[in-house]
């Protein structure tokens, strides 16, 4: 089944293979996107759909360093050369929305951003800016009413900004500790006020973002990512997790959402989503599915056999594997990833991944 069409909603896709958003860091000019990047994902494109690396709907949700954006002309332009390069392979992408929130540090934010999020809670630990090498996150403002209303138009503009620039639709990135899922968290969001008190207090703002965007493109060409027991920067579990998770995915059904994808960190040493949440999210949810988190051809065979999913979601297999979709088929042996450049600037260790017709 992995190898067969699919049909998601109104988007064709030539099999079940989605090629995970992974952050590459390589928009070093203004946050725009650029011939390399084109490049990149065009070698891809044989993916039933590439979902890309996430790019931030605002300036303050910049919070990597070189990491793409999609709320200006120019950064529009730079997408409109990647969608070109992947609709003449034939391939299918979204754009994945991520606003970092509080993951960030200053020196990694434009002119005029500040650090935002649902509480004054710090992001734990460090991260790498260009300018100063390691530094603590900072400390995030906690956003005001006026603050979440802007920050979910942002996000509406940059879906109609996306659907200009050519995709076939966006991600909403609700998963790994950023900003949307920095309100649907706990541990991060200790709000006593309507974006905070209890589930439908932390389900508020990622339901209003997906309201937003719908309206503004379609809900039809919006997707979301949830990790929900992920631990990245500062989640993890909470006693109401299943059920707060589940009553969003039920919501999010009823706008009909181009799909669900599910996020399980296991592989990496994380708490494993349970099984029995996958299945509660795959009922709750009247459209397509898609798990994604350690899987290789034969385990992802397995799911869709076992109607746990329709679509599967891999990440640094088709990082070092632009043809990842073919070596499967084959049973070709796979490349390595390069992790020492998953990040740097230039094509190494990112356009110069071998195809097995090199």
């Amino acid at each position: 089944m992995l190898f067969e069409p699919f049909t998601a909603r109104k988007l064709t896709l030539s099999n079940r293979a989605v090629m995970s958003p992974m952050t590459r860091s390589r928009a070093v000019k203004a946050n725009v996107p650029n011939a390399s990047m084109a490049e990149y994902y065009s070698q891809r494109a044989t993916a039933g759909l590439i979902v890309t690396e996430g790019t931030s709907p605002s300036p303050n949700g910049l919070g990597y360093a070189r990491i793409p954006g999609l709320f200006n002309a120019d950064q529009a332009r730079g997408w409109k050369l990647v969608t070109n390069a992947v609709h003449t392979k034939g391939g299918k992408i979204v754009l994945q929305l991520m606003h970092t929130g509080r993951v960030t540090h200053v020196a990694n934010l434009p002119a005029g951003a500040e650090v935002v999020g649902p509480s004054a809670a710090i992001s734990p630990g460090e991260m790498y800016t260009d300018s100063q090498g390691m530094q603590p996150y900072s400390v995030p403002r906690p956003m005001n009413d006026q603050d979440i209303s802007t920050a979910v138009k942002e996000y509406a503009t940059s879906a109609a900004l996306a659907i200009e620039a050519g995709f076939d639709g966006i991600e909403l990135h609700a998963a790994n500790g950023y900003l949307i899922e920095q309100f649907l968290n706990p541990h991060v969001n200790d709000r006593t006020d309507a974006y905070g008190a209890g589930i439908a207090g932390r389900n508020r703002f990622a339901l209003e973002v997906a309201s937003a965007v719908s309206a503004a493109i379609g809900a039809g060409r919006v997707g979301i990512r949830l990790s929900p027991f992920g631990v990245f920067n500062g989640t993890g579990a909470f006693p109401e997790v299943e059920e707060q998770t589940i009553a969003l995915v039920q919501a999010l059904s009823g706008m009909g959402l181009l799909y669900v994808h599910v996020l399980d960190h296991s592989a990496m040493g994380a708490p494993p989503v349970p099984a029995t949440l996958k299945k509660s999210l795959r009922d709750a949810f009247n459209g397509p599915f898609i798990l994604a988190g350690g899987f290789d051809a034969a385990s992802a065979e397995k799911a869709l056999n076992e109607k746990r999913a329709d679509l599967i979601a891999f990440g640094r297999p088709f990082l070092a594997n632009p043809d990842l979709v073919m070596r499967m088929q084959a049973n070709a042996e796979l490349n390595t990833p390069d992790m020492a450049t998953f990040y740097t600037p230039g094509p190494k260790g990112y356009t110069d991944y071998p195809a097995l017709t090199a």
